[in-house]
């Protein structure tokens, strides 16, 4: 079955599906499965159709990482066509752009179809906070679906959609994932830009991503990836290389006795049986001091970051409380109260924190924890909202004051059936780490993926690796296999290591020279399309002597490719393409090679 992001662009490319039947399927799934509170509001599904047919019609579709791809987006990320109302009617607004991270989705080939529920504002790791209604959770309709990012998860285990956008402030893109048997990926700070995404704590929000696999998170990680300058906050990070399992990895695990599950003896059983596993995939499991950790995340409600989401919701405060949900209320004004004198003093308690945290975490590569304490069902949350709201978040409230990556994995279904998860966490920047490791993890659960138990697919075989000693480069011309120059690779004894495409941040030109060469520019994010291209390995001798014959107005620069990694390839000069052909609709020159040579 064609579920996962990559069944799905496998057979958009083979021709066997059309990115507008996968589209039309998402949209009779969203009617047959029948529950209103998934989704806020829905794009027309004909238009969303009409921009899968105008998608498959392009030349360089097939490039593209995301082909056909229908995505859900929480509601609380702009997207034009549908208004954002973070959950919450009288804050509503129709957004004039795409936010940034859906429009790098579009470039991608990706077709966003609706605006998923929230916990209002995005206060909430539990679902219910919305007036809007709350998602059944696809798995047992009696437990919770998880928040704050509830539609977006219960979307992807569902099967409507195979990939969603949700947010991650304290825990929002990892808790709901734990609770619908679904992967969350929370990425390093800054490494999507959140222009156009609603704030909850502007400091400390990311763009976080559900799917049915870790590969599948990795692909929608890289489309977006990428600074951007409409984001103060945005950091120019790149994925780096997803790699097999690491030899000899450490992962960080408390102290005896440190771990709270709040008399939950299925979950800390569940626990012992991750780790069991981890152990026997060859992990060295490293004792840590886990209280450091526990004081970061009481400061993210006790501290003054409750002030950045009251910033947020001022004026709707002021001027129609009764507007806002209830619970929110009480969690947000205070934040009104808040001194310059408290905040100073708490930011001085967290640099101090960090320290004591970088330490810690110098000793493993990363660390694993339960996702959550315990699993709660939506009655229990309704009857008790802030405390087991609260104790949702224990292992995920400091992640990001820390500034730390994390990745959230199914891991087992408990003695009585109810999911659970691990989450992997490590310093920013180890994103792709963290998917190495937490993709053989999952591949060797043997779990279904998502609320229908659809079996895993095998993991995908990983691009061969550079030696230590060679340098790679990327050739998008005439040095590609079986073309002219190709030979000049060989005779410095390259090797071959992948095909892959670039980000969406190019543009390709048939440059006026004889004979016929490409001419590779960069554009601003997202604008561009994404180019075919080969990675060879050379010596750094190799390397010297090939760039020391490329002839004008070719150029090596750096080339960001689409899982988000950087490696030398050839540009152009700007100045060269006065008389130039832009041929970016081909996604390739040996595409725009083979029609010239047909005409």
């Amino acid at each position: 079955m064609t579920e996962t992001v990559a069944a799905i662009v496998a057979a958009h490319r083979a021709g066997t599906l059309t990115p507008a039947q996968t589209v039309a399927r998402s949209y009779q799934r969203i009617r047959d499965h029948n529950d209103p509170a998934i989704f806020i509001s829905l794009r027309d599904e004909k238009d969303a159709i009409a921009e899968a047919e105008s998608l498959a019609a392009r030349k360089d579709a097939t490039r593209l990482p995301l082909l056909g791809v229908p995505v859900a987006v929480k509601d609380n990320i702009d997207m034009l066509g549908l208004p954002t109302t973070a959950a919450c009617p009288a804050f509503a607004y129709s957004p004039t752009f795409d936010a940034t991270a859906v429009a790098r989705l579009r470039a991608a080939g990706a077709i966003p179809i609706g605006k998923t529920n929230l916990d209002q504002f995005a206060t909430g790791l539990v679902g219910v906070r919305s007036p809007y209604g709350i998602p059944k959770n696809p798995l047992r309709a009696e437990l919770l679906p998880g928040g704050s990012s509830s539609g977006s998860a219960v979307a992807v285990a569902a099967g409507l959609v195979p990939l969603a956008l949700g947010t991650d402030t304290a825990g929002s893109g990892r808790v709901p994932a734990l609770l619908n048997n679904i992967v969350g990926l929370k990425p390093s700070l800054g490494m999507i830009s959140t222009a156009g995404v609603v704030p909850a704590c502007r400091t400390l929000d990311c763009v976080s991503i559900f799917s049915l696999t870790v590969d599948d998170a990795v692909t929608a990680l890289a489309a977006m990836s990428g600074p951007d300058g409409a984001d103060p906050f945005s950091r120019d990070r790149a994925l780096g290389e997803i790699t097999g399992l690491p030899a000899n990895f450490r992962l960080g695990i408390p102290k005896s006795g440190q771990l709270i599950f709040f008399g939950d003896k299925a979950q800390e059983a569940a626990y012992r049986d991750a780790l069991k596993r981890f152990a026997a995939l060859g992990a060295t499991l490293v004792e840590f001091d886990m209280e450091p950790f526990y004081e970061t995340a009481r400061l993210l409600y006790e501290g003054p970051w409750v002030a950045e989401r009251y910033l947020v919701i001022r004026n709707l405060l002021a001027s129609s409380p009764d507007a806002i949900h209830p619970v929110t209320r009480e969690v947000i004004a205070p934040g009104a109260r808040l001194t310059a004198a408290e905040t100073f003093s708490a930011l001085y308690r967290l640099q101090g924190v960090r320290k004591i945290a970088e330490r810690i975490l110098a000793n493993f590569d990363a660390m694993v924890l339960p996702t959550t304490p315990s699993v709660y069902t939506t009655a229990q949350v309704l009857a008790d909202p802030v405390l087991l709201n609260s104790r949702l978040g224990t292992y995920t409230n400091f992640v990001n004051l820390l500034d730390l990556c994390g990745l959230a994995l199914p891991a087992s279904f408990r003695s009585d059936g109810l999911p659970f998860g691990v989450t992997l966490l490590a310093p920013a920047g180890r994103d792709a780490l963290l998917a190495s490791i937490g993709r053989v993890f999952h591949a060797d659960t043997r779990l279904g993926v998502g609320a229908n138990n659809i079996a895993q697919p095998p993991l995908a075989p990983l691009p061969a690796s550079v030696g230590q000693d060679d340098i790679p480069i990327a050739v998008v011309g005439a040095h590609l296999s079986g073309m002219a120059l190709n030979g000049e690779l060989k005779a410095l004894s390259g090797r071959l290591v992948e095909t892959t495409v670039t980000a969406p941040d190019y543009k390709l030109y048939a440059l006026d020279t004889t004979p016929p060469k490409p001419g590779m520019l960069r554009v601003e994010p997202g604008t561009g399309t994404a180019i075919e291209l080969e990675i060879w390995a050379l010596s750094a001798a190799a390397f010297g002597k090939f760039v020391a014959a490329i002839p004008p107005p070719l150029s090596i620069g750096t080339i960001r490719l689409a899982d988000g990694r950087n490696v030398k390839g050839f540009i152009v000069e700007p100045a060269a393409l006065e008389r130039a052909r832009n041929i970016s609709e081909f996604g390739g020159w040996r595409a725009y090679m083979a029609e010239a040579a047909a005409v």
